[in-house]
């Protein structure tokens, strides 16, 4: 004769046990899918100022011995610099931009062909040059001038106009 298993109670507790076990394994394991799987969406905004143009007036600066130019000599530029803005910039670069050219058509001096030009300095400036908010400062630029040997002695004394670009940067 063959024996039949009985279902004692204390089997019955193991199968369940068992079924309880493996039902918790299987939704812990779905439960930590989707607790890594989940992902969510949403907007969100921010706004970008815009930096008011920093403006900038260049000139030869004094009229002492070592600033004086003369043909094949160097002089040093002052650059008055204004920052409208409400936060400092710093000063990256001063380029030349355009002709050089004397400042009233003086006698014997083309108001263009003066041979005067603009030496810009090296990129970023050295030492740095900081301009506070709402101000203006005056940068000296050493032998920024340069007058060739082949500029009119017509053009002594006379005051040049140098233009150039700044860029500042936050």
């Amino acid at each position: 004769m063959t024996a039949t298993p009985e279902k004692t109670p204390r089997r019955l507790a193991a199968r369940t046990a068992a079924a309880t076990v493996t039902l918790c394994l299987a939704t812990g394991v779905g439960g930590a899918y989707a607790y890594w799987a989940t992902v969510g969406a949403g907007s969100g905004a921010a706004t970008n100022g815009t930096m008011a143009t920093v403006t900038v007036e260049a000139l030869v600066a004094g009229d002492s011995p070592q600033n004086t130019l003369v043909p094949g000599g160097t002089a040093d530029v002052a650059v008055r610099a204004h920052n409208p803005n409400g936060h400092a910039v710093q000063v990256y670069a001063i380029r030349g931009n355009g002709a050089v050219t004397a400042v009233g058509n003086p006698a014997g001096c083309p108001a263009t062909g003066t041979g005067v030009t603009f030496v810009e300095p090296a990129a970023p400036l050295a030492p740095t040059v900081s301009i506070p908010a709402n101000s203006s400062v005056l940068i000296t630029l050493q032998g920024a001038a340069a007058m060739s040997t082949a500029s009119l002695s017509g053009c002594q004394g006379a005051t040049f106009n140098l233009p150039v670009t700044l860029e500042a940067r936050k």
